[in-house]
């Protein structure tokens, strides 16, 4: 009778379909279970992973939607600095599903967040995405009002998109004890104060992944009925971590349960999908050439390799088709709180 492994394709065996397969290219490892096309509207968010998803299908003119980033000559690295055109809103990294989760409650003005206002050096900044205004503002006031416009950005991407885009990153999270919110990043780090007796720490399960998973695909679909998810992990290790144990198998643990709950969603619903960047980057047949010297970072060869096999994947024929410039949604102009935020991307960029 044989063997059941008999007649299986290449891509099913590890010597020829990782160890003697080209590590910037291997046949087989993206099979989508639906297309994307440069003309669909893609919303951006996650990690800091996420920020090389976006730029490169910006790069190619991609749909991709960015709701709050200013028009106007300023350097990419500044609008960078101050959180714009990284991703399809100014979120900042969203390293958990709960975040992101909790972002659209908040948004749908379901929840409001504890503690909201955090201060560093004589300034106030948001607590939900601390690094998108460097030098702070000047009043808790200011940041509230710059948050609420952010929400409806978030909003308005939410129901533009066809397709939501995310990159999951970590299960460790600091959150607030009271009322279960949950931060980008530790108290403390960035701005704020720690109080163990206000914070502490938590490391999510598998189940619990895979339950805001769940919600967040139902919370996205309210908004936008149709709308497609495709996930991705980040092959970026945690810079620390506060289990009290060692870094790299809190590292694993992470990775393994994001992964291991993506791709159960993923194989649940039809419109949830996973991209296998984190398999590419992290493959041991690359011999860390992906990775930079600190080995966290990940190197433009392998975030190119990621996305050609991306593109390859969902738009082969775009790879040697003439570039044809696409419009991109438009957007509604600037509110007031936008304008403060301008007149910085102004100042810095004279700097």
């Amino acid at each position: 009778m044989g063997s059941p492994y008999d007649h299986l394709p290449g891509s099913a065996f590890w010597r020829s379909g990782v160890a003697e397969a080209d590590p910037t290219a291997i046949e087989g490892l993206c099979a989508p279970k639906f297309r994307i096309s440069a003309t669909d509207r893609i919303m951006t968010a996650g990690s800091c992973f996420a920020q090389h998803v976006h730029r490169n299908l910006v790069a190619r003119d991609w749909a991709v939607i960015d709701v709050e980033t200013p028009n106007g000559p300023f350097p990419r690295e500044v609008l960078n600095r101050y959180g714009y055109a990284l991703y399809s809103a100014r979120y900042g990294n969203i390293y958990t599903v709960r975040q992101m989760v909790q972002l659209l409650r908040e948004a749908q003005g379901e929840f409001k967040p504890a503690e909201p206002v955090w201060e560093r050096d004589g300034c106030y900044v948001d607590a939900q995405r601390p690094n998108v205004e460097p030098g702070g503002l000047a009043t808790p006031e200011h940041v509230m009002e710059a948050r609420t416009v952010h929400l409806r950005r978030v909003l308005r991407a939410v129901r533009r998109a066809d397709v939501f885009v995310f990159t999951l990153g970590l299960t460790e999270v600091w959150f607030h004890r009271d009322t279960g919110t949950v931060y980008p990043t530790a108290p403390g780090t960035l701005a704020g104060t720690y109080d163990p007796e206000v914070f502490a720490f938590h490391n999510f399960s598998l189940p619990e992944v895979r339950d805001d998973l769940e919600e967040l695909r139902t919370r996205l679909m309210t908004l936008r009925p149709d709308i497609r998810m495709l996930l991705t992990v980040s092959p970026v290790p945690l810079t620390a971590t506060a289990t009290g144990g060692h870094v790299m198998p809190a590292t694993a643990y992470s990775k393994a349960t994001l992964r291991a709950a993506a791709g159960e969603v993923a194989g649940k619903y039809d419109n949830v999908d996973y991209f296998p960047s984190y398999e590419l980057v992290t493959n041991p047949a690359a011999g860390g050439r992906f990775y930079k010297e600190n080995l966290r970072s990940v190197t433009e060869e392998g975030v190119a390799a990621a996305m050609r096999m991306f593109f390859m994947a969902h738009a082969p024929e775009a790879e040697t088709a003439p570039h044809v410039s696409r419009k991109q949604p438009e957007d509604d102009g600037l509110e007031e709180a936008d304008l403060v935020c301008e007149e910085a991307l102004i100042e810095a960029s004279r700097s």
